[in-house]
């Protein structure tokens, strides 16, 4: 829950498109520092798209997003300044298979941010056992779970000190098993006050861990507000039309 009036993100008419097809149409939307945002929909709703948005891995056609004191669609952006204040969990884990654990975690502090490796040898072995991975430091990806593999990920995120964590449908390759233990990790970042934008189909989780909730169909903002509100008195038809399929 976030005590502060920061804004950590602002996205104000975020258009996009795709030739013909429009993504996005016109999405606006505020994130606190220290704030839970989740956003859900049916897929092809945008979701993934606009947060791809916010650390610039998806370039947008109109609209603007600031990122604390960074403009996003600024054409100097330095795009490593961006992405050392925003981390982001993808689907697939996208470990590389050769390098350990630990290797995985240590890889972008050393080579992107040039920063001393006993020191960032010391933060990997922290952040790893912040995600239940003590003793798996120097497992392969290939020796673990698709959830440790995921906790992984991650901690490879954390190791770069971001402000905002992206986590998109971060559960959805995994085995039913092995969702709950990465979603207690997002849990215990957000108890921590780490400002987190999460795409999920997890509701119960939604329900749970946000302070706000976004519900998107068709590239638009349809319906929004605290969990209770959202899940507990939908106002819009299609957004209780989708909660019906999917709780």
């Amino acid at each position: 829950m976030s005590n502060s009036d920061e804004i950590a993100v602002e996205i104000l008419d975020l258009q996009k498109s795709y030739g013909a097809t429009e993504v996005l149409k016109g999405v606006s939307l505020t994130v606190k520092k220290g704030e839970v945002v989740c956003i859900i929909g049916p897929s092809g709703s945008g979701k993934s798209t606009l947060i791809r948005c916010i650390n610039a891995l998806t370039p947008f056609d109109r609209g603007s997003i600031r990122v604390f004191d960074i403009d996003v669609h600024d054409p100097r952006l330095d795009k490593l300044a961006l992405r050392r204040r925003v981390g982001m969990v993808f689907q697939q884990y996208n470990l590389f298979p050769h390098r350990t654990a630990l290797q995985n975690v240590m890889m972008a502090p050393i080579h992107v941010l040039g920063q001393d490796r006993r020191q960032v040898e010391q933060r990997a072995f922290a952040l790893l056992a912040k995600v239940r991975l003590a003793g798996r430091e120097h497992a392969y990806p290939g020796e673990m779970s698709g959830g440790q593999q995921q906790r992984v990920a991650i901690a490879r995120s954390l190791a770069m000190n971001p402000d905002v964590m992206l986590f998109d449908e971060v559960t959805a390759a995994l085995d039913p098993e092995t969702v709950g233990e990465v979603l207690l990790t997002i849990k215990e970042l957000a108890a921590e006050g780490m400002t987190c934008i999460l795409v999920t189909h997890e509701m119960g989780f939604a329900r749970e861990v946000a302070d706000h909730v976004y519900f998107t169909d068709r590239g638009v903002i349809v319906e929004h507000g605290p969990p209770s509100e959202l899940f507990g008195a939908p106002k819009d038809p299609r957004t209780r039309e989708f909660l019906g399929k999917v709780m």
